[in-house]
């Protein structure tokens, strides 16, 4: 004889929380009627732990990570729209490289959080949606463009994916302040091979405090995506045309007129000056962008709207597909450059070893 079951028309769920529970919490709840509880909270407690263990489960993880990307196949300066899309088309075509993220805020995402003027919604242009497909990001398709609900989804959709990977390190809240470079004895070109940093707030102090020496990361291929405002804004594109200029003769003042010599160019990177970005032309500006991504010099690509920068080509304002799309030419443009460079690095100054 099947014994009697007891009916209960309005259930509680109720957990008995103890810290060595596997299973403490359950936000799931058939509760219709009936008093709702994800746990019983008068016996919740977490597991003990030491202050001291806190400290350690954090520094020792990022000096390991320091150490481990101290040398990287490829640094992305930016962590923005256009920095994070070509970080996820690197690390899932590469799950060989090093990828290291150098980001200044605090807050990774760039200006994508937000659509235009501060609005939710963002607008991408089509052949862009293809990429958010590959994300999984939902759309609203309006024919020649879709429409994200919130700028944030598309946003928080890609970091996730972008840190899940166990070849990419975000370092955030760090700041590029100069350009590691290489000279090619052979043809005097200039090339780039890694990144300077220092915490973004030793870096925006430097005129309050005596000096504070920065930190390096070595690297094939610099990706950088640094946009065009802000106070890190198109960063690489202005340290280049800083590069580029033509050494100061400091002996000039004191030698006579006749034995003046005019400075000579000696490497691809002589001689570069920036476009200036010109007024809004969505039309012109994402194409112009997404197509002129590349490597600028040996060892640097860019892409964003620090391109814009670069080439003087228009701003696209509050439409964010070229920004994806400019990410994904970047990544194909440092796969494309990154084993010549790798060759070229491992004959200075012992190569890359990690």
């Amino acid at each position: 004889m099947t014994p009697p079951t007891m009916l209960q028309t309005a259930p509680t769920e109720t957990l008995h929380l103890a810290p060595t529970a596997k299973h403490q919490i359950n936000l799931k709840s058939n509760a219709a009627n009936g008093e709702v509880k994800f746990a019983d909270w008068e016996k919740f407690q977490f597991a003990p732990i030491r202050e001291s263990t806190v400290s350690r489960a954090m520094t020792k993880r990022y000096f390991a990570d320091l150490d481990k990307y101290t040398e990287s196949d490829v640094v992305i300066v930016g962590a923005g729209s256009a920095g994070l899309s070509a970080a996820y088309v690197l690390a899932k075509n590469r799950p060989d490289l090093k990828i290291a993220i150098i980001e200044a805020s605090v807050s990774p995402g760039g200006g994508c959080w937000l659509g235009g003027q501060l609005f939710s919604a963002m607008v991408l242009r089509k052949p862009a949606d293809q990429f958010l497909d590959n994300l999984g990001v939902a759309y609203e398709d309006e024919g020649d463009f879709v429409v994200v609900k919130h700028a944030a989804l598309f946003m928080s959709t890609l970091l996730s994916k972008v840190l899940q990977f166990p070849n990419v390190k975000l370092f955030n809240a760090t700041a590029v302040e100069d350009l590691i470079t290489r000279r090619d004895e052979s043809n005097g070109e200039l090339r780039i091979a890694g990144v300077v940093t220092n915490w973004t707030l030793v870096a925006l102090n430097h005129d309050t405090q005596s000096c504070m020496d920065p930190n390096t990361i070595n690297c094939n291929v610099v990706l950088s995506t640094t946009g065009h405002d802000g106070p890190f804004g198109a960063f690489s594109a202005k340290r280049l045309e800083e590069l580029g200029k033509a050494p100061k003769d400091i002996t000039a003042g004191f030698k006579p007129n006749s034995e003046k010599q005019p400075s000579q160019a000696t490497n691809s990177a002589s001689g570069f000056e920036l476009g200036g970005m010109r007024g809004l032309d969505m039309n012109k500006a994402e194409d112009a962008i997404v197509k002129g991504t590349r490597e600028i010099v040996p060892g640097l690509v860019i892409a964003g709207m620090e391109l814009a920068e670069v080439d003087g080509s228009n701003r696209m304002g509050p439409t964010f597909g070229a920004m994806a799309l400019s990410g994904v030419k970047a990544a194909e443009s440092v796969l494309n450059a990154i084993d010549v460079r790798q060759k070229q690095n491992e004959t200075c100054y012992g190569g890359l070893k990690a």
